[in-house]
């Protein structure tokens, strides 16, 4: 009995035993897989930044594929989203020039850039994308930007809607086109139930609607939108 008892005891910590050898190994397995990760993610980081500053606008478009990429995937990391701020402002914020010639003027990346922050759907993105916008004259870039802002629905103090509203005022006045007016309506629709003041959003809708260099559709939008406001009592 005695050397039965001794035998199951020496099975149970042989098996203890081994069970650890196990785990430990599983567990600097993970670690390597996790450094591997990190190191990779880290060469993917350098890739994007080095492309993204390429003076080449068709590496910058590489770097938009990959960006895209990565946050439609979920894997978005605080070095992508500064390439893309970068991207962003491309032209506007930072301004490449040789022999006095703007050599980085490229509003169609510009635009994608925009459009990429508003699916990574951040506050910091929502800033960037404000500021963008008080500073570029692209309708395309504009129409982008001002869109993502909508689907983002960052407004802390109304820092947003009185952006846009100010912006729509600016071009009205400068430029006004259809579409652009359409996508400040839009946004304007996503932003105003959580804004803490609807004056200047008011003023902006009236401002379009009862502008004729806009389409019927596009003024027929505003007054729909002002009909809201004010049956929503707020």
């Amino acid at each position: 009995m005695k050397i039965s008892k001794f035998i199951l005891a020496l099975l149970i910590t042989s098996t203890f035993i081994c069970f650890q050898g196990f785990a430990q190994e599983e567990d600097k397995k993970e670690s390597e897989r996790s450094v591997e990760s990190e190191y990779m993610s880290s060469v993917e980081d350098v890739i994007i930044s080095e492309l993204a500053t390429s003076n080449e606008r068709d590496s910058k478009l590489v770097a938009l594929q990959y960006l895209e990429d990565a946050v439609e995937d979920g894997n978005v990391t605080p070095s992508m989203i500064e390439s893309l701020e970068s991207l962003a402002g491309e032209g506007i914020t930072t301004v490449s020039k040789t022999n006095g010639r703007m050599m980085n003027n490229f509003p169609d990346i510009r635009a994608k850039a925009c459009e990429i922050l508003g699916k990574a759907n951040t506050e910091e993105a929502a800033k960037t994308l404000a500021q963008i916008i008080r500073y570029d004259n692209e309708p395309m870039v504009l129409s982008a930007a001002i869109r993502s802002l909508g689907e983002i629905g960052f407004n802390e103090d109304d820092v947003v809607t009185d952006t846009i509203v100010f912006v729509s005022n600016r071009i009205q006045v400068m430029n006004p086109t259809s579409s652009m007016a359409l996508e400040v309506i839009i946004a304007l629709e996503k932003l105003a139930p959580d804004a803490k003041s609807r004056k200047g959003i008011i003023d902006c809708a009236s401002r379009i609607a009862a502008d004729y260099n806009f389409v019927t559709p596009v003024r027929t939008r505003a007054l729909e939108f002002l009909k809201s406001l004010k049956s929503s009592g707020k």
